[in-house]
């Protein structure tokens, strides 16, 4: 049988955003999930039962506990990974960043807004900067910027001349039936 983890008096700052967290569907799953196992440890739960709830091993749930007591909320949170450091300059970062914030027409391009794509096609062929796509992406996140999907279904069209250019439509749908009268009167 496993020994109980000497538990230390919870805030309340501490227990109402574990319990906010543990219910979020929004936050990171990770963070999620160790909220969960906070909150069930702190009721009274075992270790192995909240392991077997969690699909999880049980010394993974004692680790967490243990982090949580010694540092609080902030030992829920991943601890910076060993690997490559980051490869590109200060100046190529900001390169990256004023580029992705300025128009694609104001460079003299032909499209109206910039996807990843070609974003890091200009970055390469026009300022020489090599960058992968995911790297892009990861860098525009991390200072905030977010991109959104091309709302093509709807609204003004980027390229005026696209009705010319598509040609004319095709009747390949039929037209709606008229509907039939109804004897009921609704007053």
């Amino acid at each position: 049988m496993t020994k109980r983890i000497q538990l230390r008096e919870m805030t309340e700052e501490e227990q109402r955003v574990l319990t906010r967290l543990s219910a979020s569907r929004k936050a990171e799953a990770a963070l999620v999930r160790r909220a969960t196992m906070i909150v069930h440890y702190y009721a009274g739960a075992s270790l192995r039962t909240i392991g077997q709830e969690l699909h999880m091993d049980e010394d993974t749930v004692s680790r967490w506990v243990h982090r949580f007591v010694d540092a609080g909320l902030d030992g829920l949170r991943d601890e910076p990974r060993s690997g490559r450091p980051m490869i590109y300059t200060v100046e190529e970062v900001s390169l990256l960043l004023q580029t992705a914030l300025t128009k694609p027409k104001d460079l003299g391009l032909p499209f109206g807004s910039w996807t990843l794509d070609r974003l890091q096609a200009y970055l390469h062929e026009e300022k020489g900067l090599k960058m992968k796509r995911s790297r892009i992406d990861e860098i525009l996140l991390k200072e905030g910027l977010r991109w959104r999907k091309d709302e093509w279904w709807f609204g003004v069209r980027v390229d005026p001349d696209f009705a010319q250019k598509r040609g004319p439509l095709s009747n390949s749908t039929r037209g709606r039936r008229p509907r039939a009268s109804s004897p009921v009167s609704i007053n």
